[in-house]
């Protein structure tokens, strides 16, 4: 039987290790499993007080994608079996994904991701929690949560809401697919290499002289990174969320019913403005609501405080919001007719939003109050 997710080490000059985890089930572009987050959560707690190991890098198997995101369906099967109900499924699955994202935000050694082919979603959590991430001529990075009437989780609250101008809202409305370049200016990726540079790159991680000083070995992999990115700085993509900044800003100005109605009102020429014009359209009413609800979070809340939010903001979704039938009709039916509970983003019940928005715990009760 294959392995969902395969753990390696590999030797050093330096005599220090590098802990290799590749996601492993290529025919689902690697999407999370609860399988694999729990076995992940394990040999990573392992790897970071084990000072043997230097490094840890994150790949996935496969030429498209390091990771699409998560394995909804069992959440929608056990959703739709027990309506208006938080259900254990729900809980445990975004619980502990939260919870892989956060010990890699404070994993404290170094950990690289290669974020070659699609990272999306859950996909983008890894790579958000990563200290050294490498985006790649494949690389096509999205939060199309908008389609499935949830909203950009992961700690989407806390890295969106710290993009240039508007550019975190605009993403999380219209699922817009970055590319190396967009990536690279909303911070999402700090290094470029060419898809084909993987092998080299760990060959040239294995030469490098690790210590037992996780902040030497930082700057280590980071000069190596540096080294290696600068020669293809100047064949970068465009970017077109740099080279439209101005106009997305305005696009997204004002409160929700004027974004809709700015988005509505569109005519661009523009192809890759025009999908994003038309997915945010398509979603979820309740989910504009939600994307909303999380920018007015701003920056004020601590990376910790952002996945607390979310797991409550998630549970609630899949109870009593748009998400069993947003996954029903893209991932279930496929027949991409969803019938949103809401008409419009002007109908939304404002009662429903605060509902969805209010924590099922106290604040002691809470699955993630160990975090700080």
């Amino acid at each position: 039987m294959t392995q969902d997710v395969i753990f390696q080490t590999l030797g050093t000059l330096s005599g220090q290790s590098i802990g290799v985890v590749t996601l492993n089930i290529e025919k689902a572009l690697n999407a999370l499993t609860l399988d694999m987050v729990d076995a992940m959560q394990v040999q990573l707690t392992r790897w970071k007080s084990d000072d043997s190991i230097a490094c840890v890098v994150l790949n996935g198997a496969g030429e498209k994608a390091f990771c699409a995101g998560g394995d909804v369906r069992a959440i929608y099967h056990a959703s739709i079996a027990n309506p208006n109900n938080i259900t254990e499924e729900a809980c445990e699955f975004f619980t502990k994904e939260y919870q892989l994202d956060y010990l890699l935000h404070q994993f404290g050694k170094p950990v690289m991701v290669w974020g070659d082919g699609i990272v999306m979603g859950g996909g983008l959590g890894l790579m958000a929690g990563g200290s050294h991430r490498i985006v790649t001529d494949r690389s096509r990075i999205a939060m199309p949560e908008v389609t499935i009437g949830l909203y950009p989780d992961v700690g989407g609250s806390y890295f969106l809401n710290r993009m240039p101008g508007k550019t975190g809202l605009f993403l999380g409305l219209t699922a817009y697919n970055m590319n190396a370049a967009d990536a690279l200016y909303v911070e999402l990726g700090n290094y470029y290499l060419n898809s084909d540079e993987k092998e080299p790159l760990f060959d040239a991680m294995a030469e490098v002289m690790w210590s037992q000083d996780n902040a030497e070995n930082h700057q280590r992999l980071s000069d190596l990174l540096i080294d290696l990115s600068k020669q293809h700085i100047a064949t970068l993509p465009t970017s077109h969320l740099q080279q439209f900044q101005q106009q997305i800003d305005l696009l997204m100005a004002g409160d929700i019913l004027d974004v809709h109605y700015q988005l509505s009102t569109l005519n661009t020429e523009l192809d890759w403005l025009k999908r994003a014009q038309k997915t945010a359209l398509a979603g979820s009413p309740i989910s504009w609501h939600l994307i909303f609800e999380q920018a007015a979070l701003g920056t004020e809340l601590s990376l910790a405080d952002c996945f607390k939010w979310e797991l409550g903001v998630s549970v609630n979704c899949c109870s009593m919001g748009d998400f069993c039938e947003g996954v029903r009709a893209l991932l279930i039916d496929k027949d991409r007719q969803p019938k949103w509970l809401f008409a419009d983003v002007d109908a939304v019940d404002a009662n429903k939003v605060t509902q969805l928005v209010t924590s099922p715990w106290a604040e002691d009760k809470h699955p993630l109050a160990d975090f700080t």
